[in-house]
């Protein structure tokens, strides 16, 4: 007799070439017959007994198709709405609005009025697709009630993508292999974790992309395997990157998991044709670029070149473990709001990676805990530059190998097998686990009956009992730690008002200023465009403060510099970068408050400037 056990990669797809079936094997060369048996399945005495020319194989585990599963549809359904609801209360006041989220919207509202692809002069800073997108889920409510085209109301416009990413990641983890539980824990930690809960809320480039990759995982990880998903998921990893170049160091982790789920007498064609999808997609920027005249620096002319050396080249923000450095305060804002997701799931990607050889979960897993592995090394570079937003594209693969680890280990609680007293130790191979069941079939019982049935399962009820115990002790007490400082980190978010000084400020503006068409006034970009919508002329009457100095387009209608300003909204981005632009540092120097919204660092200014000439060009 011959005993042939596949590797997971032995199998053939459903539809295969030659007709064969789910995981069927070449045929030797010898006529046999297969008997199949599910992963996991108890053997029935007797039943599949092999014979001289019987191959025995184990199928692999059933997949579940998220579609036409109610249990997941029902429990998926009701987290999203959980989720939603904590997300979308209180979102037009916490958290505070910042010059980001302004200079995304604007972008996206210079997109809808046919302005172009920004609303100052484009200099290649990101890739335009971002807030193109953005127009798109922005569009119709701007149509309906332009006035309503401001940051804090269009941020429900992000509900849309924090629901499509939920979704996506309940469904990334099913076709993972993760049971409903665990699929159902990922979608918690990723929908309710306080860091969420606040960055999801805001209009940023990164929610976007997120989005993106992680449909570009659910297609790498198929379970129809067909070279169109492969080919999909790489168009939509070079859609994601193009959002926001920053997921170009999460490419890798989705060709891991490519490689691991597709078969393996395609793989050549689906990494090779993913591979290329990516890279024709991503050249359509560059390619712009060169079309425009704007690939290269010259003289009079914005560059994507300088785009890159200026993103490349800025100042770091220090070791993100030194205490004294930018980095170190990024990283205690995050772990201010939580600290379970991004510490757990960075030990839960250890984990993963640690036991590859030995667990199926952590194979299953090893895209995503290597994305957590690179976006870590990238976070912890000494010199590098961390923006807050940075963490949102780990979130989702945070909590992804968070819910693994958590599976693994209670799989093993549950289920790995000790030897009875006085027996030999269980066999480590599938071969010596089927040689050992054989034996155990065809050992006669006392009375002549097959040995096993009532009193083993006996035995496993009482040896599974407090195993389950166990696992429900741990559930308990990792949510008695967890409740309590979720309750905490999203209490702000759900009650504060932290934008009264900038809705007051907007207020002010428009009652007080009787000519908004000749008056020119230097603001952030997160009140820009209401300044727009009550009269102010864009770009030129409502200066985004840093165009006052950077931008020659809007430097040459002040040709007497901080004295062709009427006005300037001090607000803390404002006071913050105003050190580096002398227009913006002097119309402050220059300048009287004759309004203040709030207090201490987060007040917001309305100064009027003295002794400057107002009338410049517009």
């Amino acid at each position: 007799m011959t005993t042939i056990l596949p590797t997971p990669e032995e199998t053939t797809p459903t539809g295969a070439p030659g007709g064969a079936p789910p995981g069927a094997l070449t045929a030797p060369d010898s006529p046999t017959t297969l008997v199949e048996r599910p992963a996991g399945a108890a053997a029935t005495p007797g039943a599949d007994r092999p014979r001289a020319d019987v191959r025995v194989r184990v199928l692999p585990r059933p997949v579940i198709r998220f579609r036409s599963s109610r249990p997941d549809l029902l429990l998926c359904l009701g987290l999203l709405t959980v989720i939603l609801a904590v997300q979308g209360w209180n979102i037009t006041h916490f958290p505070t609005l910042s010059d980001d989220e302004g200079t995304y919207l604007a972008q996206a509202w210079a997109v809808q009025q046919g302005e172009g692809l920004a609303h100052y002069t484009y200099w290649y800073d990101h890739p335009p697709l971002g807030w193109i997108q953005i127009a798109g889920l922005t569009y119709l409510p701007s149509v309906i009630a332009p006035e309503s085209m401001t940051v804090a109301t269009m941020r429900f416009a992000m509900l849309a993508v924090s629901a499509a990413c939920a979704v996506l990641l309940y469904v990334l983890a099913r076709r993972l292999f993760l049971p409903r539980w665990s699929a159902a824990l990922a979608m918690a930690l990723f929908g309710l974790s306080p860091l969420s809960v606040v960055l999801q809320r805001e209009i940023f480039l990164d929610n976007l992309a997120v989005m993106w990759m992680l449909l570009a995982f659910c297609l790498a990880a198929s379970p129809s395997r067909h070279l169109w998903h492969h080919f999909a998921a790489g168009l939509v990893g070079a859609v994601s990157v193009l959002t926001k170049e920053t997921m170009l160091v999460v490419l890798p982790a989705l060709l891991v998991t490519m490689w691991r789920h597709s078969h393996r007498d395609t793989r050549k064609f689906a990494v090779t044709g993913a591979i290329t999808a990516c890279v024709l997609i991503g050249l359509s920027y560059p390619l712009y670029a060169l079309l425009n005249n704007e690939l290269f620096p010259g003289p009079g002319h914005v560059s994507l070149i300088d785009g890159i050396t200026y993103q490349m080249g800025r100042e770091g923000s220090g070791f993100i473990l030194d205490a004294g450095s930018g980095s170190h305060g990024v990283l205690q804002s995050w772990l201010y709001y939580d600290r379970v997701l991004p510490l757990g799931g960075v030990a839960g990607a250890l984990l993963l990676l640690s036991t590859l050889r030995w667990s199926v979960t952590a194979r299953a897993l090893a895209g995503p805990a290597l994305a957590v592995a690179i976006l870590t090394v990238v976070a912890m570079r000494p010199s590098g530059y961390l923006p807050a937003m940075y963490v949102i594209q780990a979130l989702p693969f945070l909590a992804l190998v968070l819910a693994g680890a958590a599976a693994s280990v209670v799989h093993a609680v549950l289920h790995r097998r000790l030897p009875a007293r006085g027996s030999s130790p269980a066999p480590r191979t599938a071969f010596g686990r089927i040689l050992r069941d054989r034996a155990v079939r065809r050992t006669p019982a006392p009375g002549g009956a097959p040995s096993g049935a009532p009193d083993a399962a006996r035995s496993r009820a009482l040896t599974h009992l407090p195993r389950r115990a166990l696992v429900g002790v741990l559930a308990i007490a990792a949510a008695v730690l967890l409740t309590p400082r979720w309750i905490d980190g999203n209490r702000d978010a759900l009650t504060l008002d932290a934008n009264a000084p900038y809705r007051a400020a907007a207020g002010w503006l428009q009652e007080e200023i009787a000519d908004p068409a000749s008056t020119r006034v230097l603001v952030d970009d997160a009140l820009w465009l209401d300044l727009v919508h009550d009269g102010f002329t864009p770009g030129t009457g409502a200066i985004w403060f840093y165009k006052a100095d950077l931008d020659p387009a809007v430097t040459k209608t002040m040709p007497r510099g901080w004295r062709d300003i009427d006005y300037v909204v001090s607000s803390p981005t404002v006071r913050r970068d105003a050190v580096d632009l002398p227009n913006v540092k002097a119309a402050l120097q220059h300048s009287t408050p004759v309004a203040v919204f709030g207090r201490g660092e987060d007040r917001i200014e309305i100064r009027r400037i003295t002794g400057g000439t107002t009338g410049g060009e517009r």
